[in-house]
């Protein structure tokens, strides 16, 4: 079985590195939906700039995709969604739960996590759809995913012939350096110069 996020080999449907990140929006989506009433009114660019009375033609006095978000309640629905369906795979005796709010369903999703990447098989589906939600709600409060940065091909030897791993190495800033593939770690300074050293040389 492969993880169904990333393909990582392993015996469950999210690996343990998309668990953790799926618990971890899990836990910032509510603080992200707080966050959107404070944008609902777009910032003034200068001092004779007026959110209200708007000329014809000019930028509404309220921000549209904010407003929909709100409105509309999509991260809430999402997730009520995704516990709905989550209880009745696990429990299909149970009654539905009821709406709780966005706040209150992320946090019985993450308690379930567990059984969640071992056991939900549309758990892949589940952890992108939490992804794109985060991603959609950090644009519209101005405070974007932070990117993968690429830092090249492994170069750790996987047997005793000398065959390189080559895969791509990636990784978010500040997180340490793990290749997904062969599990090699660069931890040290030294490790990290070796890892530039040996990279292939683009032919001229």
């Amino acid at each position: 079985m492969n993880c169904e996020l990333c393909g990582e080999p392993g015996e469950a449907y999210l690996c343990e590195r998309d668990t953790r990140r799926l618990a971890g929006r899990l836990a910032v989506l509510p603080e992200l939906a707080r966050e959107l009433a404070m944008h609902l009114v777009p910032a003034r660019t200068g001092p004779a700039e007026h959110v209200s009375a708007a000329p014809g033609g000019s930028r509404p006095p309220i921000s549209l995709a904010v407003f929909d978000e709100l409105h509309g309640n999509r991260a809430g629905e999402v997730l009520h969604s995704w516990r709905v369906d989550v209880q009745r795979e696990r429990w299909p005796h149970h009654a539905p739960p009821p709406p709780a709010g966005l706040p209150a369903d992320c946090r019985w999703l993450s308690m379930e996590l567990g059984w969640i990447a071992a056991e939900y098989p549309a758990a892949g589906e589940l952890a992108r759809e939490v992804r794109d939600l985060e991603a959609q709600l950090r644009s519209l409060v101005g405070d974007p995913v932070p990117r993968p940065q690429r830092l090249g091909l492994c170069v750790a030897v996987t047997d005793d012939k000398g065959t390189v791993c080559g895969a791509v190495l990636s990784r978010l800033p500040g997180q340490p350096v793990r290749c997904r593939w062969c599990r090699t770690e660069y931890r040290t300074e030294t490790d990290l110069l070796l890892l530039a050293h040996y990279q292939p040389r683009e032919s001229a």
